[in-house]
């Protein structure tokens, strides 16, 4: 696996695929930096090696050239984070940028415009790639939030640097979380599956079976399990369709020695509104007209022993409706088991979007050991599958 040491960037341009799609105001002001700051560390190591940097990104789905998703509207935030200059062109192809490539020195940064004001981008055009391939010497993938897409940038540019082309820290740090979760990690193994619904974690489910000792499942999903083995679930969300995939899945856990934890008990709602009037109850024992929201008492103590007692834990998804004060403890509990084992030696991944959301919510983000910045590439990195991006650099 090439990474940023494999190569001397001094006097070299290095065209550098960041993934700065990040949230604005409508006052175009970035909302949440976290994407700028982890390109940070890549950026920084080529200009100390004395080579420049080129950064090519996306910014939302425009439609076309539109001034509201122009990356123009965050190169003041880039520049501050970067503490470096920050030059901008209006494009990412054309007489224009190329005469800015070549203009500019060793230490200093070019911003492109938003890739995605080209259609070609997206369709992964071989022309286009080739295009932006003319901007610089060494080619730099730092993007995992897009490396699971065939794009122009991500994956088709790179055919045009053999031997010149490699993974910066970021994803080279992504790869290495999930390659210890996946085959590395010490044992015992955990992983943690929250979320509404089963259907989206099956192929995650099976393709994990294989490498953890423990799966614990919470959230919503968990009561299609719960109903599956019998158990009265009142009004709480299940998806019956997937109930005998559920039971499947505890055969197969089963099969393979992986001790499978389900929820004991649940707080249950008789609405779903942060107001709504709460009861603890037994997860299979759920009245008529009340639905679980969040891991009980019981389960949380039980859940807090399987992540202590693990080395290697895989966070994906919450426990309840951590959104809402009211039914957020399961999540928060969670959060605070796996920073206690964290503390202790235990390397944890939190991935998926809405398990991030609450790891910054409820400042978590440094006590875990990695948060990881792609929510798609990183559940079709868990369900087993080559992401292009990735395969781009290893080719």
């Amino acid at each position: 696996m090439k990474t940023l040491n494999d190569f001397d960037f001094k006097d070299k341009k290095a065209l550098i695929r960041v993934d700065f799609n990040v949230p604005l105001n409508e006052q175009f002001e970035v909302t949440d930096a976290t994407r700028i700051v982890s390109a940070k560390p890549t950026i920084i190591k080529i200009l100390e090696d004395g080579g420049s940097c080129i950064l090519m990104s996306h910014l939302g789905r425009p439609k076309g050239f539109q001034d509201e998703f122009s990356l123009k509207h965050i190169a003041g935030k880039v520049e501050e984070i970067l503490g470096v200059e920050v030059k901008f062109v209006a494009d990412c192809i054309g007489d224009e940028v190329e005469a800015a490539a070549n203009s500019i020195e060793p230490g200093q940064v070019l911003l492109l415009e938003n890739l995605r004001f080209y259609k070609e981008e997206t369709a992964g055009d071989k022309a286009f790639a080739e295009k932006l391939s003319k901007l610089g010497d060494i080619y730099v993938n730092d993007a995992f939030g897009t490396a699971h897409r065939a794009h122009a940038s991500t994956t088709i540019v790179a055919q045009f640097f053999e031997g010149k082309k490699c993974f910066g820290s970021l994803l080279a740090q992504e790869i290495e979380s999930i390659q210890k979760v996946m085959e590395t990690g010490e044992k015992p193994v955990l992983a943690i599956l929250g979320g509404a619904k089963v259907s989206s974690k099956i192929t995650i489910i099976e393709n994990i079976l294989d490498k953890v000792d423990h799966l614990i499942i919470g959230g919503g999903m968990a009561f299609t399990f719960v109903k599956a083995q019998g158990g009265k679930i009142g009004n709480s969300i299940c998806e019956d369709d997937k109930m005998p995939l559920a039971l499947e899945i505890l055969e197969q856990a089963k099969a393979k020695n992986v001790q499978v934890h389900i929820p004991i008990d649940t707080i249950a709602a008789d609405a779903f509104s942060n107001d709504a009037n709460k009861q603890v109850v037994d997860i299979n024992a759920i009245p008529d007209g009340w639905e679980g929201v969040d891991a009980g008492p019981k389960s949380i103590e039980a859940f807090d022993k399987v992540v202590k007692e693990s080395k290697t834990i895989l966070w994906n998804g919450p426990l309840g409706v951590f959104e809402m004060e009211s039914f957020a403890n399961g999540t928060i509990e969670l959060g605070n088991s796996i920073a206690e084992a964290t503390k202790n030696g235990a390397f944890s991944l939190v991935g998926g979007g809405d398990s991030v959301a609450a790891v910054k919510q409820f400042g978590f983000e440094n006590k875990v050991s990695y948060v990881s910045t792609g929510g798609g590439a990183m559940l079709e990195s868990l369900e087993g599958k080559t992401l292009p991006g990735i395969a781009a650099i290893l080719e």
